[in-house]
């Protein structure tokens, strides 16, 4: 099959991928961590609390020329997942597959469940599909070829990489450690190390934020992992990884891991020791999601299509392909907003799924994926209502402050529209940027009663107004209450932070 062959196959894989998510963008409304996403845009900068720039400068430009509407963002997502399809096929081109393998390639790394859901809202995770999935494809040309072109692209996708999201680290470990392991000849060469240079040179801005401003991505990555993350074991991980691939997916990967270790003479074992190492770092942390080491089955995938499609029974490889393809499209409910509310929920009861989350949260009837697209307007009318009690001369000088950045980010969204003022909040970038003017003379307030005790230890009158009443959010959101907050024990200022929470 020729060169232009396969590009044409590789495109028409990711222009079906782009379609497949076209009738879901807009699923069940924004994501959390969209709206917090948006506020950072407003606010462009060269790091952030809880993430690199690259993302949030690629937003600012798809808000400044689409817009700000849920279906503006979530054409990021769905073209980088069609990217990560393309690169699929070149990959398992590179590793000498042929059409069928490219075929089962792009169709794994198409409906994979965790792939699915982490395309269907915009953030930097989509990206890193992509990236994780270039990076990874050049590594298997710089192991086959050695040229200069690769290693040079290596660099570049690693850097870009690194300025998504910070876990590129595990990443460039990962590769290091294979080539330390099995390749000591080309680390005798100059080729890698400038690589290594010049991807992280390309965070050396973000490097300088974090200096100017205390470090604080150190401090939530503490917060993090103390009161946010979930504890997980070696073996709970390791199951999540078949889980979020797909059960029917393990064996196609899995022979992928061992084709890596033997194919050109173990020429490419550092592609599959680089998993093992990144894996291991993960597993044994107790604390990571399983989705973060999901960017790196790209190439395991097409190196495994590429040993199915090296099975001398012919009946195989059609076998394999319809089993992907309906395995896939069953799953695809539980990871793409496609069916309503209820008919998700009698869905996932049938297949024996219960609603889960990676974080120390309780979960309702919907997984927190979902959950989090709930709500955002019965919050911001919640709001809306309490600055209604307000006179005309408070509402001049009230603030909102709220308990997360999802609330803040949803007010800060769709306020405006309400009349309302900026919110304020202590989560995350919203705890940096600060009271952001408001005096706190007058507070309106959205937290859970459970630390009304809170407020009361900062203003003199607190008093509930009414409840968020969000459908089908996520329960502590459920529980929560707009409080009217008035004569401040403390200034604003003066309180801020014990109030701020990176996490």
């Amino acid at each position: 099959m020729g060169r232009n062959q396969v590009n044409r196959a590789a495109l028409v894989g990711a222009v079906a991928t782009a379609l497949m998510h076209l009738p879901f963008l807009a699923g069940y409304g924004y994501f959390r961590d969209e709206l917090y996403y948006l506020a950072c845009a407003r606010e462009l900068d060269f790091g952030y609390v809880d993430h690199p720039p690259l993302s949030i400068a690629l937003l600012w430009l798809v808000s400044r020329t689409l817009g700000e509407s849920v279906i503006a963002l979530r054409w990021v997502p769905a073209l980088a997942h069609a990217l990560t399809v393309a690169i699929a096929a070149c990959t398992a081109r590179a590793l000498g597959g042929g059409r069928a393998a490219q075929a089962l390639a792009m169709l794994t790394t198409a409906l994979a469940p965790v792939y699915l859901g982490l395309s269907s809202f915009y953030s930097m995770n989509a990206l890193d599909l992509a990236l994780w999935g270039a990076s990874a494809w050049f590594f298997v040309r710089v192991l086959q070829e050695g040229d200069s072109r690769s290693w040079v692209a290596l660099g570049a996708t690693l850097g870009l990489a690194l300025l998504n999201k910070l876990g590129a680290l595990w990443l460039i470990a990962g590769m290091g450690g294979g080539l330390l392991l099995t390749r000591r000849d080309l680390l005798r060469t100059r080729a890698p190390w400038l690589t290594l240079l010049g991807a992280l040179a390309c965070g050396v801005p973000y490097l300088l934020w974090q200096m100017k401003h205390g470090w604080p991505t150190a401090a939530f990555l503490r917060g993090a992992t103390q009161s946010k993350m979930a504890e997980v074991s070696w073996a709970g991980f390791s199951f999540e990884q078949i889980e979020m691939m797909h059960p029917l997916y393990a064996p196609i990967w899995l022979a992928g891991l061992g084709y890596l270790w033997i194919a050109s003479r173990g020429r490419l074992r550092p592609v599959s020791i680089a998993y093992l190492t990144i894996f291991a770092l993960l597993a044994l942390s107790g604390k990571s999601r399983a989705s973060y080491l999901a960017p790196y089955y790209t190439v395991l995938l097409a190196a495994g299509s590429v040993a199915v499609d090296g099975l001398r029974q012919r009946w195989a490889k059609p076998l394999v392909i319809v089993a992907v393809a309906l395995g896939g499209i069953a799953t695809a409910p539980l990871a793409l907003p496609i069916l309503s509310v209820h008919r998700y929920l009698a869905y996932a009861k049938a297949l024996g799924v219960a609603p889960a989350t990676e974080e120390k949260k309780q979960v309702g009837a919907l997984p927190q994926l979902y959950a989090d697209m709930h709500g955002w307007d019965a919050v911001v009318a919640a709001v809306a209502r309490a600055y209604a009690t307000l006179d005309p001369e408070e509402r001049s000088r009230a603030g909102i402050f709220t308990a997360n950045y999802g609330e803040a980010g949803t007010v800060d969204l769709l306020g405006p529209s309400r009349g309302l003022p900026r919110a304020i909040s202590g989560h995350n970038n919203y705890g940096l940027w600060g009271p952001r003017g408001a005096s706190g003379d007058v507070l309106l307030v959205v937290v859970s009663p459970r630390h009304r005790g809170r407020l009361e230890a900062l203003f003199e009158e607190v008093t509930p107004v009414t409840p968020l009443d969000c459908g089908w959010c996520m329960p502590y959101e459920a529980e929560s209450w707009v409080y009217r907050c008035r004569r401040p024990r403390v200034s604003l200022a003066a309180a801020w932070p014990r109030l701020i929470h990176y996490d």
